[in-house]
């Protein structure tokens, strides 16, 4: 039987990335498999294992027909988390985390009446009865309530489970659905605490890629009961995965390509400031100024004719 997501998926994903060795929590060290070049390779195969369980547990409660909140507020996620609950029909916060979302959720309900309450006017046209200097306070309040809680607008209780992409980024979400007794998911990086999620998958949360491929892979576990199309579970049917040793491997490929970009870069860039110092030198030497005699020609005009001077004060003499 195929698995959820396979070391090669991962692989691909850039999921075994971790941070720099500089820069970890010691609680992760279980779930690292080494360090190269200075940076934390995190096990895929403890990774693979996580990745099943949490899977299992969200495909748990999307069977009984409970609702999942992802959250991923920094830069690179922000745009996967809108696609991945839209296409499972979950709730989504891609921008900063309101304090109070879920532990105060009663007072939300009512930011998202008011939200629900412009749009309704917008619609209708009845907000062209108010001054336009109003029309626009309307507009720009409806603007930010739609920026902070238009995903979820149609959130009419605490949802069921919580997924976070980076849980130091979004640490106030953990904790009001830790205090909730809500179940989390998240992506722990080799800098986070895995204790503060209950389904952690250990992965790389600052790549695209490997934010996108844990983000689908949760999305999947909420279609698969209801019958959908998943993109990323089961999806490798491979007879045979690749193990630790060939990740290593692809790593090390990958820093001697880097560092031979990096070398080309250098000598092109090199390159590039020889040529506009010699040109810069060649400007110099070809460029004449206005009056471009030599200083002897300078010298011989400046020079007063003596002979013809004295002629002409002998003829002055005579007259």
């Amino acid at each position: 039987m195929s698995k959820v997501v396979t070391i090669r998926q991962l692989l691909e994903g850039a999921v075994h990335y971790g941070h720099q060795t500089r820069r970890w929590n010691p609680k992760m060290k279980p779930y690292i498999y080494g360090a190269k070049n200075r940076v934390y390779i995190i096990d895929l195969n403890k990774t693979q294992a996580m990745a099943e369980t949490a899977y299992e547990a969200l495909r748990d409660i999307a069977e009984k027909n409970g609702k999942l909140l992802i959250v991923g507020t920094k830069k690179q996620a922000q745009t996967i988390v809108v696609e991945e609950a839209l296409r499972s029909g979950s709730f989504f916060i891609n921008q900063r985390w309101l304090g109070g979302t879920l532990t105060n959720f009663r007072t939300i309900q009512k930011s998202i009446r008011r939200l629900t309450e412009i749009e309704e006017m917008e619609e209708s046209g009845a907000i062209n009865v108010y001054p336009k200097k109003e029309v626009a306070l309307l507009i720009k309040e409806k603007d930010r309530l739609n920026n902070f809680l238009g995903g979820i607008k149609e959130m009419r209780k605490l949802p069921d489970a919580l997924f976070v992409v980076d849980p130091i980024e979004d640490h106030n979400a953990v904790a009001e659905a830790k205090k909730l007794g809500i179940p989390v998911f998240g992506i722990v990086d080799t800098n986070c605490d895995p204790d503060v999620v209950d389904y952690p998958i250990a992965g790389n949360d600052d790549a695209v890629r490997s934010i996108r491929l844990a983000v689908q892979l949760m999305a999947d576990a909420m279609i698969e009961p209801k019958g959908g199309q998943v993109v990323v579970a089961y999806q490798d049917k491979a007879e045979e995965d690749i193990t630790m040793e060939d990740v290593i491997v692809n790593v090390e490929r990958q820093a001697e390509e880097n560092e031979r970009r990096r070398k080309q870069r250098f000598d092109e860039r090199r390159r590039r400031n020889d040529r506009r110092r010699d040109g810069g030198r060649d400007n110099r030497d070809t460029r004449r100024r206005p009056d471009a005699r030599s200083n002897e020609e300078r010298t011989t005009t400046s020079r007063p004719n003596t002979a013809v001077e004295a002629k002409s004060n002998n003829v002055k003499e005579e007259e």
